[in-house]
């Protein structure tokens, strides 16, 4: 459930009547002001008895949107405190008992880990017809890599202040039989915009409890930071180390350690296993840093670094051995770049899924039974052959032996030499989406909000703003997409964009072949 950072500009200057600024005394229920009877029943989905929403709180604007609902300001109406609001939406999202399961569980988390000062707080819980309503702690320095380039000057002591920082939260969840599961810089958030705001850790909406020796096989997580066990279906809380070992490496040399044009190639660079140390900014890094890095990303989680472990290492510790030296100019520009990158393309998505409709996901479904003739819930080498060819009977594409095999191992994530469920709607669902001239047409359209067949500085600079996104770097955004240089970004342009990252060799993915059987 977990998709919404919620961190906010105060300084939306054209959002003043929006109902965004504070109340009046009376209206957020100070001195004066009647007192308004608080609404209870039991939700049907948290299970309990719990308060309307809005007999305690006042919605103000809306401060992110993703695939699941919308987080927008909420306002106490008897202290006119200030907070987030998330609401997740009963009727499109907690479709099935496993939905509502993970909802409950991911406020149980919250609630669990409360009182630490390095995690957002959960103020409360409510629920009415529509939606599920999580309101909390509002995170308005924004997240943790905007910071660092922010602020322009960047020390490896710097690196380890944050990653100690990282390290306490990890520490505190395992000790309390909690795995986060989806640990990467965009779910660590400032507390403020001051100079000395905490860092804080959010979405917890993939979190599970776990019991000691207990272990896991869902693929969950981010591409650049899952864990080589994960996507092996074999795994315990090591893959949180692992995961912050990744947003070490980034801290210290400005880019991911695993690096390829698609998902699928990631995943393939996680399973090698093999990173660079070595070629620069690494020559101006300790010895100590570098030690601490290899600790941490070891592939075998039993020789992996524990998180207490982590914290106890002489770099890692308050004075410790971390350098006072300035880091080299490039680790602050490739910083910059990948904390900019596809920022336009995850609005575009969150577009995309928020159209997206439970036929949809049916048909893939469906599409993966067809393939999967014995019901071993994996398609085979040969049922992929013959699903292929009879799909080409029927006027689908036709595939030579070499591309029915490179179609396989980029789909085949686990190297087990079969499809399974989860990588075959992996492989589909985010291409069929991407390849889909009427979904990306939706997506261009939302941003072009004038009709005028451009999106322009100023309705790239609103939607930022209504995504809850830094706008600072509006130019280089447009930069990157604009390739006839005149200073927006047209159709054409945007449709690149979108699929640059794209599978490429074969001609052909997983999901064209899905939109081909499906139209």
């Amino acid at each position: 459930m977990g998709l919404f950072n919620c961190c906010f500009k105060t300084e939306d200057k054209d959002s003043a009547d929006d109902g965004s600024k504070p109340l009046p005394k009376a209206a957020a229920g100070g001195k004066g002001a009647p007192a308004q009877k608080k609404i209870t029943h039991v939700g049907t989905i948290l299970k309990r008895e719990v308060e309307e929403l809005n007999s305690v709180y006042t919605l103000g604007k809306e401060l992110g949107r993703g695939c699941f609902g919308v987080t927008r300001l909420a306002i106490n109406k008897e202290t006119g405190a200030v907070h987030a609001c998330k609401s997740i939406s009963k009727t499109r999202t907690l479709k099935t008992k496993e939905d509502s399961e993970d909802v409950r569980r991911e406020v149980s988390i919250m609630y669990h880990l409360q009182g630490h000062p390095n995690v957002v707080n959960l103020f409360g819980t409510y629920e009415d017809k529509a939606n599920v309503h999580l309101v909390m702690e509002c995170c308005e320095g924004g997240e943790l890599f905007d910071r660092i380039v922010e602020k322009g000057h960047y020390k490896e002591k710097d690196a380890a202040d944050i990653f100690r920082t990282i390290m306490k939260v990890v520490a505190q969840c395992h000790a309390l039989g909690v795995m986060h599961r989806d640990l990467k810089p965009e779910n660590f958030l400032l507390s403020t915009k001051k100079d000395d705001a905490l860092l804080k850790a959010t979405d917890f909406g993939l979190s599970i409890f776990f019991k000691p020796g207990e272990r896991f096989g869902d693929i969950v997580g981010s591409a650049y930071y899952v864990a080589p066990e994960v996507l092996k279906r074999n795994y315990g809380p090591e893959a949180d180390v692992w995961s912050a070992g990744v947003i070490l490496y980034i801290l210290l040399c400005g880019v991911p350690p695993f690096w390829a044009e698609s998902e699928q190639g990631i995943f393939q660079a996680v399973l090698k296993g093999k990173y660079d140390i070595t070629n620069s900014p690494w020559h101006k890094i300790s010895k100590s840093a570098k030690e601490l890095v290899q600790a941490l990303l070891k592939a075998n989680p039993r020789e992996r670094m524990t998180a207490a472990e982590a914290l106890s290492h002489p770099w890692v510790r308050e004075g410790g051995e971390a350098s006072d030296v300035p880091l080299d100019d490039s680790v602050m520009i490739r910083l910059k770049k990948f904390s900019e990158m596809n920022r336009l393309k995850k609005m575009a998505l969150q577009v995309i899924a928020k159209n997206m409709s439970a036929q949809e996901i049916e048909g893939l479904s469906e599409l993966f039974k067809a393939f999967d003739k014995d019901n071993s819930g994996s398609i085979t080498l040969a049922e992929l052959e013959d699903g292929l060819s009879k799909m080409a009977k029927q006027g689908g594409a036709s595939l030579t032996e070499s591309q029915v095999k490179a179609l396989m191992e980029s789909a085949d994530v686990d190297g087990d030499g079969t499809i399974s469920y989860e990588e075959f709607i992996a492989s589909t669902l985010h291409m069929n989406k991407l390849d889909s001239d009427e979904n990306l047409w939706k997506a261009f359209a939302s941003f072009d909000t004038d009709d005028s067949g451009y999106i322009t500085h100023e309705e790239l600079s609103d939607a930022l703003l209504k995504h809850g996104m830094p706008i600072e770097n509006i130019e280089q955004i447009i930069k990157d997409v604009d390739k006839d240089n005149d200073g927006r970004i047209n159709y054409d342009e945007f449709v690149q964009m979108m699929r640059s990252n794209n599978p490429s060799g074969t001609g052909i993915n997983l999901g064209d072949l899905s939109l081909s059987v499906e139209e």
